[in-house]
């Protein structure tokens, strides 16, 4: 109760004094109006309050995963867009501060009274209510247009020592899934539907196919079971899958949520590797696909055993390794592990917002991850992160589309 208090006290002080841009939009109406307008203002208010009030004593897990989500990305939206507007209240009241200190000089060098207080600029507080409504509105289209807007990426990588069998190999990547969180069925087949239009030979699924509880998947088994290749559709497990973020009644019943969801791997045809591999041949050549468990720097998990998949991979020409958190190519696979061609991960999601045009990239995850998105070389190693094809948290995408990632080997 005292963080709800405090995170409340926070948010309040963001509400009371963006009030002040509607009380000086709305001074000229009629009472009546102003009363409406006012009130209305403060409705976003006690929705926020009724939420965090819910999340604090109720358990929000009891309910459905994507109702949870909306509740939350409702509560983020609003307040996203009124510290946008709020900037543009603190501008306005530097300037009348700014110009009261000038007028308190004047007025001394003029022998007279100190300067007189100065009102608000009515367009900069129109402009701070407009500025409000601009990300709330570009969050909504994120939902309604972005979350599915799925984007094919081609990248052709080449490799000095690919095996000529395998020249011209062509996978599809594909990363956090998290079925818990898609509100859009018929969306969601089309962009299976896009996959299998690319005919790949391989299929890999770097981890988060749900976002806690395996049973999430269970509506959504009879969509991706219909991703096949030739040479097979392998996974790993990414940091949600392993039921760590909620709060189990027993370990039993933990253990029990990730034996269902290595169950549902199965049942979508996905080849599970959990820190082990497994060997293509094509003639002579040999080429490894190394899947290890979710293994990511600082705060999570770490289940992985890069030596356990890479034992027995000795021979194979080309190694390709499915990790979801990009951050473990930097901390062990390139300093311990410099036979492994190329890495694929996911896990960033781009921040599910961003700027991708020309030259110009940027998201809020380059803050926290130095590989984020797209085709990263050191050497003679590549790591590729794709940017997701679901979606975590806000149910949409905004600048950052849902990928699928089409790599094609080449030899040099």
């Amino acid at each position: 109760m005292t963080t709800l208090a405090i995170v409340f006290t926070v948010l309040l002080v963001v509400d009371v004094y963006l009030f002040q841009a509607v009380l000086t939009v709305t001074k000229s109406l009629s009472s009546g109006w102003q009363l409406t307008w006012r009130a209305l203002y403060w409705l976003p208010t006690v929705f926020t309050l009724v939420v965090l009030l819910w999340w604090t004593l109720a358990d929000p897990y009891a309910i459905n995963a994507n109702v949870r989500n909306w509740l939350i990305s409702g509560v983020f939206g609003i307040y996203i867009s009124k510290v946008v507007g709020l900037l543009f209240v603190l501008a306005d009241d530097f300037t009348r501060l700014f110009r009261w200190v000038a007028r308190q000089f004047e007025g001394k060098a003029a022998g007279g009274l100190p300067g007189e207080a100065i009102s608000r600029s009515e367009f900069l507080s129109k402009t701070a209510l407009v500025a409000t409504a601009v990300p709330f509105g570009a969050m909504a289209w994120g939902i309604l247009s972005g979350a599915h807007d799925y984007r094919i990426r081609k990248v052709v990588v080449t490799l000095p020592h690919l095996p000529k069998e395998f020249d011209g190999l062509r996978l599809v990547h594909l990363s956090d899934i998290h079925s818990g969180s898609f509100w859009n069925k018929t969306a969601v087949t089309g962009g299976v539907e896009m996959v299998r239009q690319q005919k790949p030979d391989l299929i890999f699924f770097t981890g988060d196919l749900v976002n806690n509880e395996s049973s999430e998947v269970r509506d959504y088994i009879d969509v991706f079971r219909h991703l096949k290749a030739p040479l097979g559709v392998y996974s790993v497990t990414g940091n949600h899958d392993y039921g760590d973020y909620k709060s189990w009644n027993t370990k039993e019943e933990k253990k029990q949520n990730f034996a269902d969801l290595i169950e549902a791997h199965r049942l979508l045809g996905f080849d599970l590797l959990l820190n082990e591999n497994r060997i293509i041949t094509e003639g002579a050549a040999r080429l490894a696909i190394l899947g290890n468990e979710n293994w990511g720097a600082g705060r999570f998990s770490k289940y992985g055993k890069l030596p356990e998949a890479h034992r027995g991979t000795e021979e194979a020409a080309v190694k390709l390794l499915l990790s979801h958190d990009p951050s473990h190519w930097d901390a062990e696979v390139r300093p311990a592990f410099s036979d492994i061609d190329i890495t694929f991960a996911g896990h960033t999601h781009g921040f599910q917002f961003g700027v991708e045009w020309g030259n110009i990239k940027w998201s809020p995850s380059q803050y926290a991850y130095k590989q984020w998105a797209g085709l990263y070389t050191e050497g003679r190693q590549h790591l590729y992160v794709n940017r997701g094809f679901g979606y975590l948290g806000y149910p949409g995408r905004v600048g950052m589309p849902p990928e699928i990632t089409v790599m094609e080997l080449k030899r040099a």
